[in-house]
């Protein structure tokens, strides 16, 4: 199973095991961190989802859509490395994957 590296708001690393095919947001979820809200449940529809993405996988993710970029624009905490973690599906390419659970709005 692919290794996702989860760094919660106080700084504390944390790696977890992903399962192909679920989101980024799925797997922080269901790990029971309560940094990362997740709203909508996966609909990019709030933003409440935010990570900062390890620069060193900017090149193996998805494209950013229209949708979560606009979702995105609403956050004071908006960077070049800014993704809704509900738009990153794991692959065994992610394995390693390294990303920081964003400052609240």
């Amino acid at each position: 199973m692919p290794a996702l590296i989860v760094i919660d708001r106080s700084g504390v690393e944390h790696s977890l095991e992903a399962e192909p095919g679920h989101t980024v947001m799925e797997t922080i979820r269901d790990a029971g961190f309560d940094d990362l809200l997740a709203l909508c449940g996966g609909c990019c529809s709030c933003a409440t989802c935010h990570v900062h993405v390890d620069p060193r996988f900017a090149g193996l993710l998805s494209a950013i859509g229209a949708d979560e970029s606009d979702l995105l624009d609403s956050s004071d905490h908006r960077d070049e490395r800014s993704r809704l973690s509900c738009q990153l599906r794991v692959t065994p390419e992610l394995s390693g994957l390294r990303v920081a659970i964003a400052a609240e709005d």
